[in-house]
């Protein structure tokens, strides 16, 4: 029972919204980047009409951050070409493209350019595959040590974390198997955001709602919690 799952979705006037029931006590609401898709997980004995009066007390919050989503910059499709301005942790660099006939790699040079080395030939979209392949490995080696720190202060036996590309979240957390998983779009932004999305998931392992037990958790593990959920926010969101 505890592993099933009921998916469906809900109409309310010109919002669509997923549903999903579980084995879980209480109702969990979120809206998700990029476009303000709306997800609610209920428990798996709650019936419609109780989700509907929900939703539709909820709708103010919904519309204020489906705006908020709608109003936020987003980054112009790249080509992966010479000349063109990409973001690594928060600092903007040129691409310099260097063709030649071996390995294709990724490097920072002279804190101003990122050097991609790759073959004669290259697709722009295998360009954009050794370019994720770069933020991936980075990513990995600047949170493995940030989460085993914060694991142990918070007390909280993480089993497994993932590095993946995601469309609409910036990470998700399992608080049954214990696991969370980050976008690697986060090796875009200012390494203060990894620290805030650590503890953030974390505290979901300890607490899945964001109730008040939640937000004291964070407070707690990091008390400038709000000033680095609002430069996350700052930043723009991948097409």
């Amino acid at each position: 029972m505890s592993h099933l799952c009921i998916n469906s979705h809900l109409c309310i006037n010109d919002l669509t919204i997923e549903v999903i029931k579980k084995n879980i006590k209480n109702l969990h609401l979120g809206v998700y980047p990029p476009n303000g898709r709306v997800r609610i997980a209920s428990p798996l004995a709650m019936d419609d009409d109780r989700i509907r009066l929900f939703v539709i007390s909820k709708m103010a919050w919904i519309r204020k951050h489906q705006q908020q989503f709608a109003q936020q910059e987003r980054e112009t499709q790249r080509e992966y070409i010479d000349g063109e301005s990409h973001y690594f942790f928060g600092q903007r660099y040129l691409l310099r493209i260097v063709e030649q006939n071996q390995k294709p790699s990724v490097t920072i040079h002279n804190k101003k350019y990122i050097i991609m080395t790759i073959r004669p030939q290259t697709s722009p979209g295998h360009r954009e595959a050794i370019m994720r392949r770069r933020y991936r490995d980075e990513l990995k080696n600047r949170i493995t040590p940030r989460i085993t720190h914060r694991s142990e202060k918070m007390n909280v036996n993480l089993t497994s974390r993932h590095i993946k590309r995601m469309k609409t979240k910036r990470w998700t957390c399992n608080p049954t198997a214990w696991r969370i998983r980050l976008n690697e779009e986060l090796a875009k932004k200012p390494e203060q955001c990894l620290e805030y999305v650590i503890v953030h998931e974390l505290a979901h392992l300890i607490e899945p709602s964001h109730n008040h037990n939640f937000w004291n958790i964070m407070g707690t593990y990091l008390p400038q919690w709000k000033k680095r959920k609002d430069l996350l926010k700052t930043w723009k969101l991948s097409i």
